[in-house]
């Protein structure tokens, strides 16, 4: 697969307190990716990029939430759908996305 391709599959990591505790129980890490990669491309993106192996990856569509803006006349609209993937890392791999500022 070419470099192109895996850093536009992987858009960022997903960090909230329940991945954060998932990940404490079950090596787990969440991911934004791009919505017509599959299962077997996020696995490769996240081998080649972080240099662990993949166990298991879980995929999910998260749809967008409603939007309202109170002007002079009421606006509506959406915000995007995304999907989220849920990776399992072997027992004795992790992924360090803290960053270390100077």
């Amino acid at each position: 697969m070419n470099i192109e391709r895996l850093y536009s599959i992987l858009q960022g990591p997903h960090v909230t307190e329940k991945v954060t505790d998932i990940g404490d129980e079950s090596n787990q890490y969440a991911f934004k990716v791009d919505t017509r990669a599959t299962k077997k491309e996020i696995k490769q993106a996240v081998e080649q990029l972080y240099d662990v192996s993949v166990e298991n990856v879980t995929t999910l569509r998260v749809k967008g939430k409603k939007t309202r803006r109170l002007t002079r006349s009421i606006m509506e609209g959406r915000k995007k759908h995304w999907k989220k993937a849920y990776v399992r890392l072997k027992p004795d791999d992790r992924i360090d996305f803290t960053l270390e500022i100077n």
